[in-house]
């Protein structure tokens, strides 16, 4: 059975729901590793030892469970993500996607169904080594080495996740504006440039020599 060589992360600030999900992965096999009520708890559990899997909760006391999984995600831990969701709009769905989540779940659902998702983003997993270095915050909402943070505001932090998440390689102009700006938002190139160029401020103010570098007329690469 898959879910005996499987690790799980839990973040849910609802106690109740939090230990029958933990009780019921143990019971099917799962190995809960962690299992915590915010999403600062949960990127300090997992930093060193990311799980094979993490269930999260969009509705995190301390931050936002989409801008948690731009963050494991700007730290190079690829296990999918299935978020917990009260919320059923499309655009919340679209946007908890667009953070790099890979399925969700509306509440209240059938335990059942949570198994049989994980079970299936389990086959999908291809595993991917975590980065060093600065990484995202997003309790603080900002950028740290461990030692110093910068806050970002939410369009910063929204842009700079997808940079991160795939570090060296060029991300195209219009998908980070369609991660940083609403549907529907007229975003010109200069304001996108502008926003750039304040990040690389903020990415100055550290002594590890980040940049974001363009290529001009496709996008820009975080190095």
């Amino acid at each position: 059975m898959i879910g005996e060589l499987l690790s799980v992360a839990i973040a849910e600030d609802d106690l109740p729901l939090r230990a029958l999900i933990a009780r019921g992965l143990r019971e099917e096999g799962f190995d809960v590793s962690v299992s915590v009520p915010t999403g600062s708890a949960l990127l300090h559990s997992v930093q060193q030892v990311p799980p094979d899997l993490l269930v999260i909760d969009i509705g995190l006391p301390d931050a936002d469970g989409r801008d948690v999984v731009m963050a494991l995600r700007a730290r190079r831990i690829q296990a999918p993500v299935l978020l917990l969701t009260a919320r059923d709009g499309l655009q919340d769905l679209l946007s908890g996607f667009r953070a790099g989540a890979d399925d969700y779940l509306v509440k209240p659902f059938a335990f059942a169904e949570l198994t049989v998702r994980l079970h299936a983003l389990a086959r999908r997993a291809a595993p991917a080594p975590p980065i060093g270095g600065l990484r995202l915050d997003p309790a603080s909402h900002g950028i740290t080495d461990g030692w110093h943070t910068v806050r970002l505001t939410p369009t910063e932090f929204r842009l700079l996740a997808p940079m991160m998440a795939r570090t060296g390689e060029v991300v195209r102009r219009h998908a980070l504006i369609a991660a940083a700006w609403p549907d529907g938002a007229i975003v010109h190139d200069n304001t996108l440039d502008s926003y750039i160029t304040r990040l690389r401020r903020k990415l100055a103010e550290f002594s590890a020599e980040a940049t974001i570098t363009a290529a001009r007329g496709i996008g820009y690469r975080f190095s």
